[in-house]
């Protein structure tokens, strides 16, 4: 039985950051969503997260975050099972639910 995904929210990563937590974003959407909206510089598209596992952090907290969650949390998923991260979370709402939460009028992509 696979392990439960590891959420957070985006009001919770906001805390995070108030509090001076270590953390970084993993953004996992395709270029062409990049390209609209994006909350940090790292991005492996979610086709190349496995391949190229090796980049992303073991030393501190990660924030995997796609358009609306589905895709954070399957990935998330299989880098646990897969590759033993205990490290990462999956953007509860994703992107949609972070611009939702904190800049209701940028575009989502």
């Amino acid at each position: 039985m696979q392990p439960p995904v590891p959420t957070i929210t985006p009001h919770e990563v906001q805390q995070w950051k108030q509090d001076g937590q270590a953390f970084s974003f993993l953004d996992i959407r395709e270029i062409h969503e990049v390209t609209v909206s994006r909350l940090t510089e790292v991005h492996i598209p979610m086709a190349f997260c496995l391949s190229r596992q090796a980049q992303i952090p073991r030393s501190h907290p990660v924030v995997v975050y796609c358009r609306a969650g589905a895709r954070s949390a399957a990935t998330v998923s299989a880098l646990m099972t897969k590759y033993g991260f205990d490290n990462l979370y999956s953007l509860e709402g994703g992107i949609t639910a972070w611009c939702a939460a904190f800049s209701p009028e940028e575009e989502v992509g």
